[in-house]
């Protein structure tokens, strides 16, 4: 599994790389996983976090570049901790002694290989929580037939429709293509959604879309592809939390806060499609108090 690195392909970009021998490609990613945060994280949604917390490890470096990115200090800047396989295993198991109601592996793409060896490890340690995959969406279908038995619940983005966006603000002209081939793998791997008796996620896929200033009819199409595609086999969610940070101050029209009423607009066109399987979010979610502190803890 780990030889996967000896020539990088485990994202859309097919860097090629030797990660291994220190080679870094797009994503920035050496071999040693690097984590800038793992602790109970109570953000998510209520079937994830729940009332005690979900156990969600932060991975640095990302396969996009967004450039709203919430996370940029982690996702961009190379902000983390390297650690070994063994570690990452131990992460795992702390998290789950701490009461987690499973572990959220956040932006974990560029990490698989070394993710799944650590699942092994921790599994035969008594690991046996529900395992998240919280993904940007840009994923490679081969990539992610390697979780397949690893992962319980898939959580990816859907972020754009149209490759304008993709390509501009997150250097991802192909993001759609590779977006929804793999959530069509994912709902294979998993089927659809199941709850506990406290309503606490156990198996499925939830869609998120965070909606961006001013692309309203792009969040449209993406709302529209999602219901025609899957029905209620999958949650969406749709999020309204995007915060303008220095980094968009070159992208003026969305160096803004969401209108609340386009927001209002698209749960209003979701419902009309018959969407009933979803979770939205309340006005006062855009803030940085919302963005977790990355220290090191946990790691």
């Amino acid at each position: 599994m780990i030889d996967l690195l000896k020539s990088c392909r485990l994202c859309p970009r097919n860097c090629g790389v030797n990660r291994l021998e220190g080679e870094k490609g797009f994503c920035a990613a050496g071999y040693k996983v690097r984590v800038a945060r793992a602790a109970l994280h109570n953000w998510e949604e209520p079937c994830i976090s729940g009332e005690v917390g979900s156990g969600t490890i932060f991975f640095s470096h990302c396969t996009l570049k967004c450039v709203f990115c919430q996370n940029y200090d982690i996702s961009q800047c190379q902000f983390g901790k390297e650690i070994s396989i063994e570690r990452l295993g131990e992460i795992y198991l702390e998290l789950q002694e701490k009461g987690a109601l499973n572990i959220n592996l956040v932006t974990p793409t560029h990490y698989v290989p070394q993710i799944i060896e650590a699942l092994k490890i921790a599994k035969k340690e008594g690991l046996n929580i529900p395992i998240i995959y919280n993904s940007s969406g840009y994923e490679k279908v081969e990539t992610i037939k390697l979780l397949k038995g690893y992962i319980d619940v898939y959580l990816p983005d859907m972020k754009y429709f149209n490759s304008k966006y993709s390509s501009k603000y997150s250097k991802a002209k192909d993001y759609f293509t590779f977006a929804k081939t793999s959530i069509d793998e994912m709902i294979n791997q998993v089927g659809d959604v199941v709850f506990d008796e406290k309503g606490i996620i156990k198996k499925g896929v939830i869609i998120r879309h965070l909606m961006l200033p001013g692309l309203l009819f792009d969040s449209k199409k993406i709302i529209d592809y999602i219901y025609k595609s899957y029905g209620d086999k999958v949650y969406i969610s749709i999020m309204n939390q995007y915060t303008p940070l220095g980094n968009v101050k070159e992208y003026q029209e969305i160096n803004k806060f969401l209108n609340q009423k386009h927001y209002e607009s698209l749960i209003n066109y979701a419902l009309e499609l018959g969407v009933k399987k979803g979770f939205i979010q309340e006005e006062g979610t855009a803030t940085e108090s919302f963005i977790p502190m990355f220290n090191h803890e946990g790691v």
